[in-house]
């Protein structure tokens, strides 16, 4: 099972259709069984359009308009013969012009789907406001991640965590994918807390993998952080333990183009028959 997760940065990019294009052309290539994507943007004013064949709704009352930045991939992966089932789940208002949200892809059926509310902030208006999208397919529950940082002043990371282990479902495997705000090298904060709360990081337990960062130099929402060559903040865990073949950083110029200003994470789980 092959896992892909980006916080697309979508629509404050410059040369977006080009960097959607880039997208979909390597995902056929990739062919991710599930792809959580963040920052999934739409204009606030842009005309709404139908919902497309393949979309799974987690809010009845969610309106996708004609720029959705998920809309414009599952199109594009339909040109390229590529078929996903796919949700989109607004969380907030982003630059002040964007519906700003979630997004998930499935290669298999999705059964269930699940919005939850990670932060005790719920205003719309409000950019702490914290949201997961999750869908339920035959392997599992897959969630799109999008946290606070560790030292956020009314809305810690920590917080919005315990908060999410109540929410979590209890059964069945979990897997938690997307931008954690949280740098793996700093000791005694999000990661470190993740992994004693019994989740696996699957970039540890790779068989093969890089170096492993998602973001270098400053992007938003770190301006105000010392400045470090590169940081991991991205990642994917899994709530049980797994043989995971790979974990490699994609769309960092290497054998895919830059595309957002984060970097984005593929990462290829051994079956579980084949344990």
């Amino acid at each position: 099972m092959k896992l892909l997760t980006l916080n697309t940065h979508s629509l404050e990019e410059s040369g977006m259709p080009e960097k959607q294009a880039a997208f979909a052309k390597a995902v056929t290539r990739f062919r991710p069984d599930v792809i959580a994507l963040q920052e999934v943007n739409q204009h606030r004013n842009a005309a709404a359009v139908p919902m497309p064949e393949g979309y799974v709704p987690a809010q009845q009352a969610v309106v996708l308009r004609r720029d959705n930045h998920g809309l414009a991939v599952a199109r594009l992966l339909e040109q390229e013969g590529l078929h996903y089932q796919w949700s989109w789940l607004p969380a907030k208002v982003g630059y002040d012009k964007y519906d700003e949200g979630l997004a998930l892809f499935s290669r298999k059926p999705v059964l269930e789907t699940a919005d939850l509310l990670v932060s005790r902030t719920d205003d719309y208006f409000n950019y702490r406001t914290r949201r997961l999208l999750g869908i339920r397919t035959e392997d599992g529950w897959f969630f799109t991640v999008h946290m606070s940082w560790w030292n956020d002043p009314q809305e810690p990371f920590a917080r919005q965590w315990e908060t999410l282990l109540d929410l979590l479902p209890k059964d069945g495997p979990v897997y938690l994918m997307g931008d954690f705000n949280g740098d793996a090298q700093v000791s005694g904060q999000t990661y470190d807390l993740v992994k004693a709360s019994g989740f696996c990081d699957t970039y540890d337990l790779a068989q093969t993998k890089d170096e492993g960062w998602t973001v270098q130099g400053v992007i938003d929402g770190w301006r105000d952080q010392a400045a470090v060559p590169a940081r991991r903040i991205d990642q994917i865990w899994a709530r049980h333990p797994v043989t995971v073949r790979s974990s490699r950083v994609v769309f960092n110029g290497a054998e895919e183009p830059v595309i957002s200003d984060h970097f984005g994470i593929l990462t290829e789980l051994q079956p579980e028959e084949e344990h």
